[in-house]
């Protein structure tokens, strides 16, 4: 399992957009991923999930990514997550 600390730059957190866009990269992805936040866990691949878990602007975030690839999901994620998610 490979995991990375990102902080949340979204000014409005993962709301609606960056949450379905979030969701969209992750169920394209073969690894089993999930999101520690300091109040709970969540899979990535819901936008339900993400949504319900209110993660807002600064918020410090663990991104997991377990399986056979592993290393290629978490880069891509990681990137796309510090990117801004599009906003």
């Amino acid at each position: 399992m490979l995991s990375k600390k990102i902080t949340i730059i979204n000014e409005s957190g993962l709301h609606a957009r960056p949450a379905a866009i979030l969701a969209q990269a992750a169920m394209k992805c073969d690894s089993e991923i999930t999101i520690v936040t300091p109040e709970k866990t969540i899979n990535p691949k819901s936008i339900l999930g993400i949504m319900a878990a209110a993660i807002k602007k600064g918020t410090e975030i663990e991104l997991q990514c377990e399986g056979t690839t592993e290393k290629e999901d978490l880069e891509k994620l990681a990137q796309l997550i510090e990117s801004g998610l599009g906003e």
